[in-house]
């Protein structure tokens, strides 16, 4: 494989070699372009493969005159030193064609002459009628799997080589192709089809002609338009098959243009002969050129007459000697006269001759001995051919006119002895490979095509036998067997599909919707097996959806890719476990479930057609080697560890994962796994975790209490903000219930009633806490209430007959007037603002507990199916539990809140307000005990309150301010008085 990219990267190295060449000598920045043959403008005759790119480049830099002959010959002597590059590093190269994916140049030696090289196979567009087929969307669940698995360990499967004879003489990929092209032209000439010889400017001209006489003459310029894309389609084949133009122009001339009826039959050496009797050395501007292209002519005659079975002895050696003669240089083109020349290659021809005029083998019509005799070279040059279909700019892609040149390529099966079935094949084996190159899914798609329509038609006798004759050796189990071509095509496909299905898992991680298509290109092309005799029986119907053969092969794919997916996991989870500081339990179960996911979305809705039990086979087999380890781990958990939060909800989860494809497999009637009993662990350490966490959860809320409000006899209850009016530390409080909770849930365990009803303990405790210590901190409001006046300092005893006492004042002590004096109206009003914040954060609270409670509390079935319950209910017994704990909460937070609204009014109007309202109620007269000195205190106090209080409460604190200051009645007032005064407070109360 890597000397097949190094050939290919190579090839493209010189076809763009050759463009910039060709752009640098027509750009025009050259003095004079010179040939041996005199100054010239034309390129058409220049071989820029042998010209010294610096030699051209020193030129056009100097304005100079270009010696394309000086040029070649500096391009020799550059030959005995290595390729170097004008840069700093002198480490890269570039191409023009995909720049960014061809990296440094290569570090190793370059390969000899002689050895054999690895054409690049070229492709464009796809074609109209391919198109047509309907793409599928390979972007399937599980993308992520793709991504997440580590793409440096997919092991490439490379496709086995047909097993066609070798070639004795030694003819390279480049020169296969060369001479395939050159008998893509001598059919397409001896076929009637004329093509253009002549240079691209005649060849213009002549079109502007014709199409001035197109409304005089349409039926020739119609003519004239066939021929146009005739040439236009050959030089898309020479671009595409790296001809040179100079080569091309060279074969074009010397061809001649007889009829078909007029040639008769055509075969490789008469097209060789005909080449080699009319190409001289002096067509060439390089003797290296010349002497590559004898040399493949050459080997060509030698492949197919040399070594031929049908001929005697003696004409063999006559054979031998005369190719000889052509190989020696010095003798061929210097000691041989023309006449002496044109003997050998008759002597040649003759023995050709014999050759092509024995009859066919199987009597199919335009047979030759050769389609038999030389048929390890026919295919080679046909599939040549065929690569030419191929965009050189985008390998996965055809090109548009691939249908016109597959019709043109079609003239050249009476050569090759090519039929239909043997083309779908041929073209099936070439579109197969290209997938394996490019992985492109759409060539997969129209290599299935080609090969179903080789396993679909029947042949007739003739070309059954035909093909039959055609034979590859392959190694198998140590014999070597004997196929047919199409065997051996159908042979190697499949055993590259079953290199890739027997580790499924990793093959098709990246691009899962391959999968289907091998499954469907294996079940075309069948499954090898052996015979009592050790023969290969190729059966194209035998894999199938029916046959139980093709179910126990199935079988042995899953259990060999399943086996091979979790060794290659293991062997990689201690290491990764030292490097993210996971354990391997948690990071193999990840694995796992990775590999259970794709195989529910992807592989076994695509196997279940041929083995339905592949996925109780994986499940069973998964489920067995993680649960011996999970058991062990299991009974060494004893608290809720670091490792057991990481182990136990993957664990969960594969489980899940296990059980539905278990049931996807067997049905819904069907017995369920035995499940890991982290349910019954569980349960345990999160009881342990949620009584741990019981104490320190008290301690941090009495901490956030006691800097709010009473660490050091500090009363700050101060507000939030201005929008949100509440103490900050009822905010702290609620964040540490709520960090509780999501930790709780989060941990994707299985819990019971008795877990909830730990964590509802929890919040309790935390919440009533944080109330009591709050009402601790008010005082009796009748602390507040001034002592009665003089007038009134008698009270009634319980016997008539005795006179009344004297009240007693009773004096308040030091800790009463301090907690008085912080009890001011606007920390009152930041506990209000808090009080109702816990109302209406415990209504949150409930219902996001109750939530997270019914989707841990879903059946099992439900848990694995991933389906969420209709509607989320908890059951009687919890929601009884809900609402002892949470209506206590509500009712002892409204009750703390009646508590200081009756404290507050009395705050402002006997302790706030004592010297401004009441006392001036007993100096002077009646008459001046007005309220209007008054008025103005309760406005202020009143917008203060209004600026501080939230909405909800606002009601509740003004009309607590105008009972206390309708308590004033029990005070010296008139009648009047108090009537005037309640008058004044509801017109302030409206106007509030």
């Amino acid at each position: 494989m890597e000397d097949r990219e190094a050939s290919s990267l190579l090839e493209r190295y010189r076809r763009d070699r050759r463009k910039l060449l060709e752009f640098l000598l027509s750009s025009g920045l050259a003095k004079e372009l010179r040939t041996p043959s005199g100054p010239t403008t034309s390129l058409s005759h220049i071989d820029f493969d042998n010209l010294s790119a610096d030699y051209v480049l020193d030129r056009l830099s100097s304005g100079a005159v270009v010696d394309v002959s000086e040029a070649s010959k500096k391009y020799l002597n550059e030959l005995d030193y290595p390729v170097t590059i004008h840069s700093q590093s002198g480490t890269s190269y570039y191409l023009v064609s995909e720049p960014e994916s061809v990296g440094s140049p290569p570090r190793r030696a370059p390969p000899p002459l002689e050895e054999k090289r690895t054409v690049e196979k070229v492709s464009s567009s796809s074609s109209r009628q391919m198109d047509s087929l309907n793409e599928e969307n390979t972007a399937t669940a599980g993308d992520d799997y793709g991504r997440k698995y580590k793409s440096n360990t997919i092991k490439h499967v490379k496709v086995p080589p047909l097993g066609l004879p070798n070639l004795r003489t030694g003819l390279s990929d480049d020169d296969l192709q060369k001479s395939a092209y050159e008998i893509l032209l001598a059919s397409v000439v001896y076929s009637g089809v004329e093509i253009y010889v002549v240079e691209e400017k005649k060849k213009e001209k002549n079109a502007k002609f014709l199409l001035g006489l197109k409304n005089k003459k349409e039926k020739p310029h119609a003519q004239s338009h066939s021929l146009d894309r005739h040439s236009n389609l050959i030089r898309t084949i020479r671009l595409q098959m790296q001809i040179s133009e100079a080569m091309d122009l060279c074969v074009r001339r010397r061809l001649q243009l007889p009829t078909r009826r007029t040639y008769g039959k055509t075969d490789i050496p008469q097209i060789s002969l005909g080449l080699l009797n009319s190409i001289f050395k002096s067509d060439f501007l390089h003797e290296k050129s010349y002497m590559q292209w004898k040399s493949r002519q050459v080997g060509v005659l030698e492949e197919l007459l040399q070594y031929s079975v049908n001929l005697a002895a003696p004409e063999q050696l006559t054979i031998k000697s005369s190719l000889a003669n052509i190989r020696n240089s010095e003798r061929w083109d210097m000691a041989l006269s023309p006449s002496e020349r044109v003997e050998v290659l008759s002597t040649i021809k003759h023995v050709a001759s014999k050759l092509s005029s024995l009859p066919g083998r199987f009597g199919i019509e335009s047979e030759t001995c050769y389609w038999t005799a030389g048929y390890h070279l026919n295919m080679r040059l046909y599939e040549k051919l065929l690569f030419s279909v191929f965009d050189s700019l985008d390998e996965s892609q055809l090109i548009e006119e691939a249908e016109e040149i597959l019709k043109l390529i079609k003239l050249t099966w009476p050569i090759l002895g090519i039929t239909q079935k043997i083309h779908d094949a041929i073209f099936g084996w070439v579109l197969f490979q290209q997938f394996v190159e490019t992985d492109e899914a759409k060539l997969l798609e129209y290599a299935i095509l080609e090969l179903q329509k080789v396993a679909s038609v029947e042949d007739d006798d003739k070309e059954r036998i035909y093909t039959d004759s055609l034979a590859c050796l392959r190694q198998c189990g140590g014999n070597e067997v004997k196929l047919s071509l199409i065997q051996a095509i159908f042979f190697s496909i499949s055993s590259w599909c079953i290199g890739k299905l027997q580790d499924y898992h990793l093959h098709f991680s990246q691009q899962p919707g391959n999968f289907k298509r091998v499954m469907t290109l294996v079940a075309t092309v069948g499954i090898p097996t052996s015979s009592s005799h050790g023969d290969i029986k190729m059966g194209l119907t035998s894999f199938n959806v029916s046959d139980n053969n093709s179910s126990k092969i199935i079988k042995s794919f899953v259990e060999s890719s399943i086996e091979t997916a979790y060794n290659r996991i293991s062997s990689s989870v201690d290491l990764e476990s030292k490097v993210e500081r996971k354990h391997p339990l948690c990071l193999l179960a990840n694995e796992l479930k990775l590999i259970v996911e794709r195989e529910i979305k992807v592989f076994y809705p695509v196997l279940r057609h041929w083995c339905p039990e592949s996925g109780t086979i994986i499940a069973i087999r998964l489920h067995h080697i993680y649960g011996e380890k999970l058991e062990k781990f299991l009974k060494e958990v004893l608290c809720l560890s670091e490792d057991a939060q990481s182990v136990l909800p993957v664990a969960r989860l594969l489980d899940c994962d296990l059980t539905k494809l278990y049931m996807l497999a067997c049905g819904e009637n069907s017995h369920d796994l035995h499940h890991y009993p982290i349910g019954e662990v569980a349960k345990r350490i999160i009881l342990d975790w949620v009584i741990a966490r019981h104490s320190h959860i008290l301690e941090w809320t009495g901490r956030a209490f006691d800097i709010e409000g009473g660490w050091l006899q500090k009363w700050e209850w101060e507000p939030l903000s201005s929008q949100q009016r509440q103490a900050a530390s009822i905010v702290e409080v609620f964040r540490i219930i709520e960090e509780t909770v999501d930790q709780l849930f989060g941990l994707n365990l299985p819990m019971d009633i008795t877990n909830l009803q730990a964590l509802l303990s929890i919040i309790f405790h935390t919440l009533d806490a944080y109330l009591v210590k709050m009402v601790n901190q008010l005082v009796e409001k009748n602390h507040l209430y001034p002592s009665a006046p003089p007038l009134t300092r008698y009270k009634e005893t319980s016997m008539q007959i005795m006179k009344k006492k004297l009240l007693e004042c009773i004096l308040l002590d030091d800790n009463v007037i301090n907690k008085l004096n912080n009890l001011t109206v606007s920390k009152l009003c930041v506990r209000l603002n808090t009080l109702k914040f816990i109302q209406n954060q415990i209504d949150v609270l409930e219902d996001g507990i109750r939530k997270s409670w019914a989707l841990v509390s879903q059946s099992d079935k439900e848990i694995w199916a991933k389906k969420e319950p209709q509607e989320l209910t908890c059951g009687e017994e919890v929601d009884e539990l809900f609402a002892t704990t949470f209506n206590i909460i509500r009712d002892t937070s409204s009750h703390a809140i009646s508590k200081i609204c009756d404290f507050i009014g009395p705050r402002v109007v006997f302790w706030d307000l004592r010297d401004a309202f009441i006392s001036g109620l007993y100096r002077g007269n009646v008459e001046g005990a007005r309220l209007d000195s008054v008025l103005p205190h309760f406005d202020t106090v009143l917008d203060h309150v209004c600026g501080l209080i939230d909405d909800c409460l606002r009601d509740l604190v003004i009309l607590s301010i105008c009972k206390a200051s309708l308590a004033l009645h029990g005070c010296c007032l008139t009648e009047v008085l108090l009537v005037h005064f309640q008058i004044q407070m509801l017109h302030c109360w409206r106007m509030i």
